[in-house]
């Protein structure tokens, strides 16, 4: 699924194609559960309520995807594991998996945006600007990863009696970390993922605060890791992956100590680190 780095990329990507654009139509091929429409358009269909509307702002939350359009609406996109946005000429042909495309209104009428997920688990959603943040998967997130400070950060770990790995990917605890930024961050800081998060000293927690903003930093430079279908919207992929130190490198030497990187399951998610400089 794609995380923190991996989905402001694709908001950066659609702030540079498709802000202050407006949607002349919309193209619906997706399965019923793909598209949800709130209660407050009374039966409205998702096409009639976002026609003719412009594009204000786009911005990120933990995962989520979050389009402000005129008229105080607001599309709320989660990629889940494979969706993808793509910024094409209209004579592209459609592929198999293209499920939503957005076509403009001139001057830009020669390009459309396509939603695109051939597993289909993504999701589209449309609310009123005024009920979006009461909505569950919106209300509970945790602060965001680059905007915590450090003392907020002890402090939040410290009130966690849990293992580090498993609460770092709670997006309750901290909105947009997954896998791969996790077992990055705790390699870094030579944190066991087992670790309980409030059996860490504040000097080390401190640390992996530091370590978390700095790879999540560069990660969105690199323009996220391309580990599986992931690209942005111009379809290129991103390079933080030849940065990777622990996630996928299971059997692989260790940079530091050379002992071999370790998989284990922890809890319902796998973790990559090394045995010898992350000691329980």
């Amino acid at each position: 699924m794609p995380e923190l780095p991996e989905v402001e990329t694709v908001v950066r990507g659609l702030r540079k194609t498709v802000l202050d654009k407006t949607i002349a139509k919309v193209i619906i091929d997706a399965p019923q559960k793909s598209i949800v429409v709130s209660p407050s358009f009374k039966n409205k269909s998702f096409e009639s309520i976002i026609k003719n509307k412009t594009i204000e702002k786009i911005n990120r939350r933990g995962k989520n995807i979050l389009v402000e359009l005129s008229g105080d609406i607001t599309l709320w996109v989660h990629l889940k594991m494979t969706g993808h946005f793509f910024y094409k000429n209209i004579n592209i042909p459609k592929e198999k998996h293209d499920l939503v495309i957005f076509k403009f209104k001139k001057p830009d009428n020669s390009n459309t945006l396509i939603f695109n997920d051939y597993r289909r688990f993504g999701r589209l959603r449309l609310f009123c600007s005024d009920e979006i943040w009461e909505q569950k998967g919106l209300k509970e997130l945790g602060p965001e990863p680059l905007e915590i400070s450090s003392d907020d950060f002890v402090a939040l770990c410290k009130s966690k009696k849990r293992m580090i790995k498993p609460a770092l990917l709670d997006q309750k605890v901290l909105a947009g970390i997954g896998n791969i930024y996790a077992d990055e961050s705790l390699y870094a800081s030579k944190i066991h993922p087992k670790r309980i998060m409030s059996s860490l000293s504040k000097k080390k927690l401190v640390e992996l605060h530091g370590h978390i903003q700095r790879i999540l930093s560069m990660a969105i430079d690199k323009m996220g890791s391309s580990v599986d279908t992931y690209t942005g919207v111009n379809g290129k992929t991103g390079k933080f992956q030849n940065y990777l130190k622990a996630y996928g490198k299971e059997s692989v030497p260790c940079e530091r100590c050379n002992r071999k990187i370790t998989r284990e399951k922890i809890g319902s998610r796998s973790a990559h680190y090394c045995p010898k400089c992350q000691k329980i």
